[in-house]
């Protein structure tokens, strides 16, 4: 089964904040930071319950190379990307933007 993908609007800002620090660092670090980025999204839609629950139904994917996960919910028939945060960053921090997040969306 292949779900589809949905975006929180707060994820645009987590990837364009990663994207221009690696850019920053070293020119072209930037784009290869967003493809590894979504190319681990468009692996989700196919196998994301593979990925462990972290926080309730929250599920995490690990980014390959870079230190940064990625922090999800599967419903019925969507995923539901809620963030993308860098991995040195407290659980209670992750959990409290996420739960702010999800906050936000069931106000929608």
């Amino acid at each position: 089964m292949k779900w589809a993908i949905r975006f929180v609007p707060e994820v645009e800002e987590d990837v364009l904040q990663s994207y221009s620090w690696y850019e920053m660092k070293s020119f072209g670090l930037g784009e290869e930071f967003l493809r590894v980025f979504y190319g681990c999204v468009n692996e989700l839609a196919g196998n994301a319950l593979i990925y462990p629950k972290v926080h309730g139904h929250i599920r995490r994917r690990i980014l390959r190379r870079f230190p940064y996960a990625i922090y999800f919910w599967v419903l019925e028939n969507m995923i539901v990307v809620l963030g993308l945060f860098h991995c040195a960053r407290s659980p209670e921090k992750v959990e409290s933007h996420l739960s702010a997040r999800r906050i936000q969306k069931n106000d929608d």
